[in-house]
């Protein structure tokens, strides 16, 4: 297992078909985390290039900074054309909260949330404390540093449930345009199965 003090990056991630934003996504741990805090309700191509259209419009995807902003002028800035979301103002709340906490608990740098963290279990709850990540989402996030970015804490597997698996069941199993696909093939068959992304029946 590597080490969780000095993790390897395994591969890189490649998801919104924009080399600029999968390298934004891959060099900054403030834009992965609010490329996941989007992900739901659209498609994941939209929702992890949003950390990068935010730095198109800011110059920046810099928790501290967006942390100083007025709210309202954050959110009306995620609202511009082409939005973050489908429902861009509920979101850019919800980032702007994000990065308040980043701020004041974490030196303003997201990766600082995952940064010599040596127990899995710790990991978890820090990521529950973060605005929009529930128990599915914080479960994908940690099997995405654990997978992508070689952060595997003691015990990542185990908290990152069934997301830890072999299966392309989210964005922690893409990594190029052929694991995209696969994603998306695994997805339409769950769907079709009327299963959720853990196999489980859709109430």
């Amino acid at each position: 297992m590597a080490a969780a003090t000095s993790p390897t990056k395994i591969r890189e991630l490649f998801i919104t078909g924009i080399p600029k934003a999968d390298a934004l996504l891959n060099s900054n741990g403030t834009a992965l985390l609010i490329g996941m805090l989007l992900d739901q309700q659209v498609p994941m191509e939209w929702a992890f290039t949003g950390p990068y259209t935010i730095k198109q419009r800011l110059g920046h995807c810099d928790a501290s900074k967006v942390a100083a902003m007025k709210e309202d002028k954050f959110v009306s800035i995620c609202c511009e054309k082409p939005a973050i979301h489908r429902f861009p103002a509920s979101m850019a709340k919800r980032i702007h909260q994000m990065c308040v906490i980043l701020d004041a608990e974490y030196k303003g740098k997201g990766s600082n949330v995952w940064k010599k963290i040596e127990d899995a279990e710790e990991l978890r709850k820090r990521l529950r404390q973060l605005p929009g990540y529930g128990e599915e989402k914080t479960e994908i996030f940690i099997a995405l540093l654990g997978k992508t970015f070689g952060v595997r804490p003691t015990g990542w597997k185990k908290a990152a449930g069934v997301f830890s698996d072999t299966k392309p069941r989210s964005v922690a199993d893409i990594y190029s345009q052929a694991s995209l696909l696969k994603v998306r093939g695994f997805k339409q068959m769950q769907r079709a199965q009327d299963v959720d992304k853990q196999d489980r029946p859709r109430r």
